[in-house]
């Protein structure tokens, strides 16, 4: 089947999960190339086989070479061990899932993977790239290009909501959620990829991080939230420091250095260095 059956074929089984990004009605059919809401707007299915749900062009600075470098990362392993942390805080019984901010996807599969494919899944994120990498990946998944202070989704349609290292909108998600479901965020401590942090930025802002305000402003809207942390080195193949570098949004901040090849020789290790926030929707 190509991509675009296969999209195509999961709208059409999970229609009562989408709404209309313009007028916010229920979806209504999927119809040739087209998914039309109840008011008669349409969006066409692209040729990669995903739907772009914004209204306008969206500009994002992960572009297809850093979210390459980043799948060559999370397909060996990088974030392997935080995807099984929030599969253990997930119910064992099928969940209706939303990845917000999935960039190039890799996490979400991986998720689905460990749960046997039992799960309905949605990965979005606002980066063309990463959408058109996402849908590359052999997976049941669907993905799309949507606005996160937008949802392009019914109240109460999903009973868990991830997010790692993406920006917020809680009011969104409460919306989105069902009662009972589960908010999981991830978010990076102060000593994540700090090997690759000092290297890039000797002094300077950008070599020290604080979450504090983000833990914070997660607490205000869920008070009883469960804090685990996720600790763990990982030996980084020689073959991809260089994917390492470019991988994150480091290596572009104001005084940034640009590595030479005896310091890339010294990136043999990251820590990884996570928490993971856990919150039940009322």
């Amino acid at each position: 089947m190509k991509k675009i059956e296969r999209s195509q074929q999961f709208v059409q089984q999970h229609l009562a999960l989408f709404r209309c990004p313009i007028c916010q009605v229920p979806m209504q059919a999927v119809r040739s190339n087209s998914f039309i809401c109840e008011q008669q707007h349409s969006i066409d299915f692209n040729k990669h086989g995903f739907l772009y749900f914004l209204q306008k062009a969206a500009s994002s600075e992960y572009d297809q070479s850093m979210l390459s470098a980043r799948r060559k990362l999370l397909s060996a392993g990088l974030f392997q061990p935080i995807v099984e942390q929030i599969q253990q805080q997930l119910p064992v019984q099928s969940q209706t899932i939303l990845d917000v901010g999935c960039g190039e996807g890799t996490p979400l599969v991986e998720l689905e993977r460990i749960r046997a494919d039992r799960d309905t899944a949605i990965g979005f994120d606002i980066s063309k790239d990463g959408i058109n990498l996402a849908t590359q990946l052999a997976t049941d998944a669907f993905f799309c290009v949507a606005d996160l202070r937008r949802l392009p989704f019914m109240d109460q349609s999903f009973d868990s909501v991830i997010e790692i290292f993406s920006p917020s909108d809680y009011g969104e998600f409460k919306r989105v959620l069902k009662p009972g479901g589960r908010l999981l965020k991830v978010i990076p401590n102060a000593e994540y990829l700090v090997e690759l942090r000092h290297l890039l930025y000797p002094s300077g802002a950008h070599a020290e991080y604080d979450n504090t305000n983000v833990i914070e402003l997660f607490k205000q809207h869920y008070p009883n939230t469960m804090v685990r942390n996720v600790n763990y080195q990982f030996g980084i193949p020689t073959e991809l420091r260089e994917a390492m570098v470019l991988m994150t949004p480091l290596h572009w901040g104001k005084g940034a250095r640009e590595l030479t090849k005896s310091q890339l020789q010294q990136l043999t290790k990251v820590t990884v260095n996570v928490t993971l926030l856990c919150a039940i929707n009322d």
